[in-house]
């Protein structure tokens, strides 16, 4: 038995060895199309649900098989076991949307050794980890829409809290970090109430009881970003059910579909979001060039279908400027 246990340790040392550092993608056989798993942070809400929409849409412009699936909470340790499996069916190309960058890592940087492309979308990972990261705005872009829209609810002296997803997200983090920096820079008597911010979890029900308990803890609270699209809808059940609209000005970002009731009876004035349909969309024609070796490291676009020219700055490719909703305009939205 010990014998037999170390001629297996040795077999699997050497199978560590010969996958070596990462490889490069090898181009697809002449006739077979590409197979590609394109995963959320979690399936079933309706964002995630927009996305699938364009990557499939994409997938049959380009020929290439789009597999769509994911978690069905934000769980990090699902997700990974998830691409495993992919790992193992040797997919030309993963496109994540990662939960926690740190520890998605690991697996990413395995499927690199077997040669699979692997993209980021919607939060990043560690950039060692992947080829390439889809972002649906520049941070400092969704930060000054977010920022803006609160000041025009409350003014620029005005007291508010922040509500996320996930202490973990990493583009989350990202926004919140580049919030507090514009805030300081452009609107310096604008007070955060509470330094660490409100965690929903992606629960929407989490999310309006968490918004009901801030309402009784802050009196003085005027404003509260809801940053997720699990977040912001809870957030605005959790006002309606206090009638606190009057007296507590809610944004953050969410799909129109999701918030089409609280904007139009007037518990959400406005908020902000990008097109998530195009957000899966942009990822799947990012995979896919970078599986067939169209998309390299120093490219300054990619053409991306109906997109047209996409920027590239580094590894990060930039979907465009995100979009504020309201009554006016969110009519016009399907998704």
């Amino acid at each position: 038995m010990k014998r037999a246990t170390a001629i297996a340790l040795v077999a699997l040392v050497l199978a560590g060895v010969a996958c070596g550092p990462s490889q490069q993608p090898a181009p697809p056989a002449e006739g077979k199309p590409l197979k590609i798993g394109v995963m959320p942070k979690l399936i079933g809400i309706d964002f995630f649900n927009a996305t699938e929409k364009g990557a499939i849409q994409a997938g049959k412009e380009l020929g290439v098989t789009v597999d769509f699936d994911g978690p069905v909470t934000n769980d990090v340790t699902l997700q990974a076991q998830m691409l495993e499996t992919w790992i193992a069916k040797k997919y030309d190309a993963i496109a994540i949307a990662p939960n926690a960058p740190d520890a998605i890592a690991p697996v990413l940087e395995r499927a690199r050794k077997r040669g699979i492309s692997v993209i980021t979308w919607d939060a990043d990972a560690l950039p060692d980890a992947r080829d390439f990261f889809v972002n649906q705005c520049t941070a400092a872009s969704v930060a000054k829409a977010l920022m803006d829209v609160m000041v025009d609810g409350i003014g620029p002296d005005g007291k508010y809290l922040i509500l996320t997803g996930s202490l973990t997200a990493a583009n989350q983090n990202i926004w919140m970090a580049e919030m507090e920096k514009y805030r300081q820079a452009t609107y310096p008597n604008l007070t955060n109430l509470s330094e660490t911010p409100k965690a929903s979890e992606e629960d929407q029900a989490l999310a309006t009881q968490v918004t009901a308990d801030c309402l009784k803890a802050y009196p003085a609270l005027e404003g509260i970003f809801a940053i997720t699209s699990v977040a912001l809808p809870g957030a605005a059940e959790g006002l309606r059910k206090a009638n606190a609209a009057d007296r507590v000005f809610l944004t953050g970002l969410a799909t129109p579909k999701m918030m089409r009731d609280y904007v139009m009876d007037g518990t959400v004035k406005r908020f902000v979001l990008w097109n998530p349909v195009d957000l899966g969309y942009l990822a799947v024609y990012a995979a896919a060039a970078v599986a067939k070796g169209e998309l390299k490291p120093g490219a300054t676009s990619l053409t991306a279908g109906h997109l047209g020219e996409v920027q590239v700055t580094g590894t990060e490719i930039i979907l465009g400027d995100p979009l504020v909703f309201d009554k006016t305009n969110i009519g016009q939205f399907d998704f």
